[in-house]
């Protein structure tokens, strides 16, 4: 089991391991629940597809995509 040390700005950083076992990667949100003495992360699944960088997008796409998360907001 891969250790951690807690920064003295109270951050961890999760081992290559965890991080690689879970798929986590940079923008990542992590649910953090105490149980007990122990504090349980899991991994949150993101709902809505995020638009990649580098793909160029027409005005159009962009206000679909636009409307598209507002309505999923208003369910």
């Amino acid at each position: 089991m891969p250790l951690t040390k807690v920064t003295r700005n109270y951050q961890v950083t999760l081992s290559a391991e965890v991080r690689k076992a879970l798929g986590i990667k940079e923008g990542d949100y992590l649910e953090v629940k105490v149980e007990g003495r122990n504090i349980v992360m899991s991994k949150l699944e993101r709902k809505r597809k995020r638009i990649k960088l580098g793909k160029k997008l027409t005005l159009e796409e962009i206000e679909k995509e636009i409307e598209r998360g507002l309505n999923e907001c208003m369910q």
